[in-house]
């Protein structure tokens, strides 16, 4: 339970700066022992409490009732605890994915999985990231967006220019012809 008085709350909710950086520091404590709970690591914890104070920061004068205010920001906690697991549990380095092994329905051959691997390690490492994300952790356009704090259009944008340059070393390497 977050310690904050429901008057300071109401003062923050009504744009009282002072009253607003009192309950960022009030509500910090409670929400670190949260996150470490519901987090798998004190890096991700941390990450979680920092998203969830600046929420509490730029929104907290849309909060429409003082009594749901702990269970907003816990819910805030929650949710990128869950996010950054996800996003953990999926990563693999591109050497991994270069020995991974598929079912015989999907195997791709060594040689096309090994040119695949090279021509995304000479993609630009924005470009790089978005594939990733997209087509191999098979992230959602939103969610990508989300996670590397982009604009849907700047994910969209680089997710087109990367599979381009994917294509054409694809091409150079006479894996297929266009046509």
């Amino acid at each position: 339970m977050i310690r904050a008085s429901l008057p300071l709350i109401e003062a923050a909710t009504r744009g009282d700066s002072l009253a607003l950086a009192e309950l960022l520091k009030v509500c910090q404590p409670d929400l670190k022992r949260f996150a470490r709970r519901s987090c798998s690591s004190t890096e991700d914890a941390e990450d979680a409490v920092q998203l969830a104070l600046w929420q509490l920061y730029r929104r907290v004068g849309a909060l429409r009732t003082v009594a749901t205010f702990a269970t907003w920001l816990f819910r805030i906690v929650e949710r990128e605890c869950y996010r950054l697991y996800r996003g953990r549990s999926k990563a693999e380095s591109l050497e991994d994915l270069a020995e991974h092994e598929l079912p015989a329905a999907l195997a791709v051959p060594a040689d096309l999985r090994a040119d695949l691997v090279r021509a995304m390690q000479q993609l630009a490492p924005p470009y790089r990231e978005v594939l990733l994300l997209r087509d191999v952790h098979e992230l959602t356009a939103p969610e990508v967006a989300a996670q590397l704090g982009l604009s849907l259009a700047a994910v969209k944008s680089r997710l087109h220019r990367a599979r381009a340059q994917m294509r054409e070393h694809l091409l150079a390497s006479d894996y297929w012809s266009e046509g």
